[in-house]
């Protein structure tokens, strides 16, 4: 809804919150989408603020400097955080509108239950839309339908895109997701690095668990679009 794993290698400052004693351990949805939680975060995609040096390193082989899309990136000081890259045999602009085309995400993200904008024309800063992915019950928390409204701020074409906002259900709740993705014409197709930040006394009540769960998220989102995006070049 929202991306986005920042490569940022600076300390997330502290902020002291309220701990609200309902564990993030069904969380099994970033702002970005729907997944089955894995074990753990793949190490080579642990976020500097999460991984040992050893893991750090293998992260900035992946992508190196902090990513923004004109001037604007994550949130620097938010504690949970998740990155990640995939090469996609596809043109840029295959790929640039099939993930800003956000009105058809239901057709090739089983997660993304149902998806509204709410303004009309093309994708663009400033443009919002609502959309709703299933979180299953766990000891701690009931099964939910979260609704995600994610604003735009940033949008150039066929490079990047940034959006973010909060993502609420009964009993679960993300206060602000920050979702950057961006796009880069690579030997044989394109590079698509994805970062995305959480904040929210709820799922920072246990960082490590919702971590794993944005990771997983991200993971099969960018699984999903590699999917789909190389069927229609190929198709074509």
């Amino acid at each position: 809804m929202f991306s986005n794993r920042p490569s940022n290698s600076s300390a997330p400052r502290s902020r002291p919150r309220p701990r609200t004693g309902v564990r993030a351990a069904a969380l099994t949805i970033p702002l970005a989408i729907a997944g089955v939680l894995a074990a753990a975060v793949p190490p080579a995609q642990a976020t500097p603020a999460q991984a040992t040096p050893a893991q750090a390193r293998a992260s900035a082989t992946h992508h190196d400097g902090p990513s923004q899309c004109r001037g604007e990136g994550v949130d620097t000081s938010a504690r949970i955080r998740y990155q990640s890259d995939v090469v996609i045999k596809a043109p840029l602009s295959t790929v640039f509108e099939l993930q800003t085309d956000v009105e058809r995400w239901p057709a090739w993200q089983p997660p993304v239950l149902t998806m509204k904008r709410l303004d009309p024309g093309p994708l663009r800063k400033g443009s919002q839309f609502r959309w709703t992915t299933p979180a299953p019950a766990t000891p701690t928390t009931p099964a939910t339908t979260l609704e995600i409204t994610s604003t735009v701020r940033q949008l150039q074409r066929n490079h990047c895109v940034l959006w973010r906002g909060p993502a609420i259900g009964e009993g679960l709740r993300i206060d602000e997701g920050v979702h950057l993705w961006t796009f880069t014409k690579v030997k044989g197709g394109v590079r698509v690095h994805t970062e995305e930040t959480w904040t929210g006394d709820q799922v920072e009540a246990d960082i490590p668990t919702a971590t794993a769960a944005l990771g997983t998220g991200l993971e099969a989102w960018l699984h999903d679009l590699k999917t789909t995006a190389e069927a229609r070049a190929q198709a074509h």
